[in-house]
């Protein structure tokens, strides 16, 4: 794959605050696959997302994942704060073979990935609409941090917009689905 063929195509419903942030990612790539985590710099991140931002580090041991930076949007939504956890033992996610799936996904493609599958918290007071997973590297070849961003919003358990973004995203495909897949449905030849 070429430098910049990392584009993604993203469904009409992507919120404005996701695809912000994927073309500020986009151009600090810079003619390379990804921009190393040096080359972000939080003042040049609209505001109204950095709440809903974590940086994630690819660790060389059985945890894998670790979040080592959590918005505190994020925290909010988690109710706790999974700064310095693993993504295995404190993600938000339908279970850890989810998340570690779309995490795993990033690392072996060096690719962005989107996953539009919606997951209530168990509080059931918030909704993540989508989340978009973006790689980071220092050396320009392996992935060793993960910038991801979930959109959510609040909603009541059994309230109408809960029930009408499930009805609205039910046929999207599972990170495992995406694993075989995701790359062809979200993303164009750049």
């Amino acid at each position: 794959m070429a430098a910049n063929d990392n584009r993604l195509t993203f469904p009409a419903s992507c919120h404005p605050d996701t695809l912000d942030l994927y073309a500020y990612w986009l151009g600090k790539c810079r003619g390379r696959r990804m921009p190393a985590r040096a080359d972000l710099d939080p003042l040049e991140i609209p505001p109204r997302i950095l709440p809903g931002l974590c940086l994630v580090d690819v660790v060389p041991d059985a945890r894998r994942y670790v979040y080592r930076l959590v918005g505190t949007g994020e925290v909010e939504v988690r109710g706790n704060d999974p700064t310095g956890k693993s993504v295995a033992e404190a993600c938000f996610a339908p279970n850890p073979e989810n998340a570690l799936g779309c995490y795993d996904t990033v690392v072996e493609t060096r690719e962005p990935l989107l996953d539009v599958e919606p997951f209530t918290a168990p509080t059931g007071r918030y909704v993540t609409e989508e989340t978009i997973f973006l790689p980071l590297s220092s050396d320009g070849t392996h992935v060793d941090m993960v910038l991801v961003f979930s959109h959510s919003k609040f909603a009541l358990p059994g309230s109408t917009s809960l029930a009408a973004l499930d009805r609205e995203h039910r046929d999207a495909p599972s990170p495992a689905a995406a694993r075989s897949g995701i790359s062809k449905r979200l993303r164009t030849a750049g």
